[in-house]
Formats: structure tokens, sequence, C-alpha cells
């Protein structure tokens, strides 16, 4: 059965796809900035381990993170069951349980829910057709976005371990691991080459006296680096810490004199006692 959705019908049809999934839920946009009551409702299968998410967005190949934002890969992240995957050529929006979908002009973003006016097509599977896979839902649709999402490049997953009480027993649900996470890594550079590339003059910047001397020393490697008090370390010794990101760990520079420090720097703490009064007046910290 097929039904035509506009406007506040499309948005409380697609809130019960979330809502009414038992099995999988599975969602293709563009772009994703999720509304809160779409989080609402996507909430409400955060501690089912048995349902699966897949996640499917694209476009902005340079920057991934114009098509979806990171607040939205940690929301997606704390589930116990969930892929996320790109296509740099999707424009095509879908969205799915096992027994309902629909494909719709909408994109899964806040902008489009509240501003555009936007329409699908509701598909459902009811009675029998449910356990026949007969047409009702469209199986040429599923199928094809099936395709789709098997070719697209797998950025997250996330999967629930099990163990068994005794052999006779059930599976109980302990913990999820985290498989493959390239999400992370890329918004985590990206953050931190946001604020690198903040101290570093442009072809149109004047420089006047006071900016002309802005040089720091990576607290790690003591090689010559924009000097940013949040950020001391370069790109390639910030992979390094990132992966334990202990702010106290000892240092082996000061940011501020690129000297020896004995230990005594850390990112909490990048500028040596001796040298923080005059980089304080230096930098207007």
């Amino acid at each position: 059965m097929a039904r035509f959705l506009k406007g506040n019908d499309l948005n409380a049809e697609l809130e019960r796809i979330f809502e009414t999934a038992q099995g999988d839920i599975i969602l293709i946009s563009p772009y994703i900035n999720l509304h809160d009551r779409y989080k609402s409702s996507l909430l409400t299968k955060l501690r089912n381990d048995r349902i699966k998410i897949t996640v499917l967005f694209g476009k902005n190949e340079e920057d991934m993170s114009k098509s979806m934002k990171q607040e939205d890969f940690d929301f997606f992240k704390q589930f116990p069951n969930i892929e996320i995957l790109y296509e740099k050529r999707l424009h095509a929006k879908y969205y799915a349980n096992e027994s309902r979908a629909i494909l719709t002009s909408m994109n899964l973003y806040g902008f489009s829910q509240n501003n555009n006016i936007e329409a699908g097509v509701l598909m459902e599977k009811k009675g029998l057709a449910a356990f026949t896979s007969a047409n009702n839902l469209d199986e040429e649709a599923w199928q094809y976005f099936s395709t789709v999402v098997d070719q697209a490049e797998l950025l997250f997953k996330k999967v629930p371990v099990y163990e068994k009480k005794n052999i006779l027993s059930s599976t109980k649900y302990v913990r999820s691991e985290i498989e493959i996470d390239k999400l992370s890594e890329f918004f985590n550079n990206k953050n931190y080459q946001k604020v690198y590339k903040k101290n570093i003059p442009t072809r149109g910047d004047k420089i006047t006296s006071s900016s002309t001397n802005t040089t720091g020393y990576c607290i790690r490697t003591g090689k010559e680096i924009p000097f940013n008090i949040e950020k001391p370390m370069d790109y390639e010794a910030f992979k390094m810490w990132n992966k334990y990101k202990n702010p106290d760990f000892p240092e082996k520079y000061c940011h501020f004199s690129g000297e020896l420090s004995n230990g005594e720097t850390s990112v909490n703490k990048p500028v040596l006692n001796k040298n923080w009064k005059v980089a304080k007046e230096k930098f207007n910290l």
C-alpha cells in the first residue's frame, strides 16, 4: 500500500518509522542535521541492541562536515548497533524500517522540516505481505537502496557483543565495540586544523609590529609552529597525543620559548612558569 505525504503528515510518519522499528532503521539523506523531534524518536531505541541503524549521507567530498555535523555524529555513535556510510553522488532521500519506508524530497535536516515544501510516498507491508515480501513495500526500491548502501564507503561501524550464559540459554548483550571509526579522526583533525589555520596570516592580512612574531614551538617535538595556547602541538604530534588525550601528560618543550621543559609542560600547561608573564603580555593572554 502506498500513501502520499506532505507537511506535518510527512514529519509524523518519519517519526513513526523510528518509533515502530523492530529490527532495522535505514536513513539515507545527502544532508543530515537532526531536528530535536527526530532525536527524541530515535532515542526510544537507544537501549535496543537488536535494532541495526544504517546511516548514509553524501555530497561535499572536500569537507564532509558540511553534510553531517560532528554533533550529529556524536549523537549517532552512542547507539549500540550502527553503521555510518558516505556516497559523494547521493541525492536521493529514503527512510525505512523493516515494514515501512518513505521515498521523499526531504533531507534529514531541521531546516527542510521547518521551512521547505516537501512531499513523499509512504510504502507499507501489512498482514501476510510482511512475511511474503509482496510488492506492497515496493521491493524494487528496497533492493536498489540496499545496493547503494553496499557500494558506499563505510566510515563508522559499531556492533553489539553477546555471550551465552550456558549452552542451553539465549545470548545476553554484554557491550558494543567500535570496529571502524574514520569519522572521529576526520572531526578531530578538522577541529585542530581550524584553530591551527587561525594563526597563519593570509596574503591579504596587514602585518603590524605587534604581529610580526607569532612563533611558538611544539611542546612535543620543539618544531616551530604558530603560537596558540589552546593548540601547542604541530599536526603530527597532535595526532599521536589524540590517541590517549591526556592533557597532563609531561611534554618536552616550552611552547613560548622552545627550550627544554624537562616534563614541566603539558597540553594543560604548555608554557613554563618562568616564561608565562612575558608570554601573557606579548600575546594578550
